[in-house]
């Protein structure tokens, strides 16, 4: 039996630094996020993230959070204000790739109580408000992620499927299969094998193995 592959619910935020990477399990969390305006960062691995690691892989985890080594020697903190300087000025990049250190912990915030969080779905979310709003595709992909997920934002499958067919339009190759999904589930829109088809096609024509596996069990089903 054929089973139509939905990779909607199941996949995370992806890490937009270029490495192409996902994160493969959400965080958990018990206690209730809250979004505020100022952050804080540190100039050392969250001890969430060092768990387990060598000396060697903390160094090289670090690199990648917060990479070092400039020909002006700017230290990993330095970096990180460079970046939020440039995120408060509307830099939409900037912006987006601060949502994923809060939401992956990679850099730290506080709550109202002033007690350090170990990440920030909420504070992620605004951050990807932000640079949605300017039309930047990976953070429109991200927020729709979170709508779907109901993570730092209530769950809204239909501002979902706005912001993948906003990043979707823009060859956003993981909103486009995820529109797709949504278009042959219902969720969030009305039902529309068709409209699925023609999404999972154009994920598929840029290499995404999701699509073309939903594609294959479509055609399979003889839809």
């Amino acid at each position: 039996m054929n089973v139509l592959v939905v990779p909607l619910i199941t996949i995370s935020l992806l890490i937009l630094s270029g490495c192409g990477e996902e994160i493969e399990d959400k965080p958990e969390t018990s206690e209730p996020m809250v979004f505020i305006d100022e952050m804080t960062s540190m100039n050392e691995l969250p001890a969430i993230l060092g768990e387990g690691l060598t000396p060697e892989e903390r160094e090289e985890m670090m690199n990648q959070i917060l990479p070092t080594g400039s020909d002006d020697d700017v230290t990993p903190g330095e970096k990180f204000q460079e970046l939020l300087e440039q995120a408060k000025a509307g830099d939409a990049k900037a912006q987006t790739e601060l949502g994923v250190m809060y939401y992956t912990g990679e850099a730290v915030s506080k709550n109202a109580a002033g007690q350090v969080l170990d990440h920030d779905p909420g504070l992620a979310a605004g951050w990807f408000y932000r640079a949605a709003e300017q039309g930047y595709a990976d953070a429109q992909f991200n927020l729709g992620l979170m709508y779907a997920n109901g993570e730092g934002v209530d769950t809204d499958m239909a501002k979902a499927v706005e912001l993948f067919h906003q990043a979707a339009e823009q060859d956003n190759v993981d909103a486009q299969n995820n529109l797709a999904a949504m278009y042959y589930t219902g969720e969030g829109i009305a039902r529309d094998v068709d409209k699925a088809i023609e999404w999972f096609e154009k994920a598929a024509g840029q290499g995404n193995a999701d699509a073309t596996a939903n594609l294959e069990a479509i055609r399979a089903a003889g839809q």
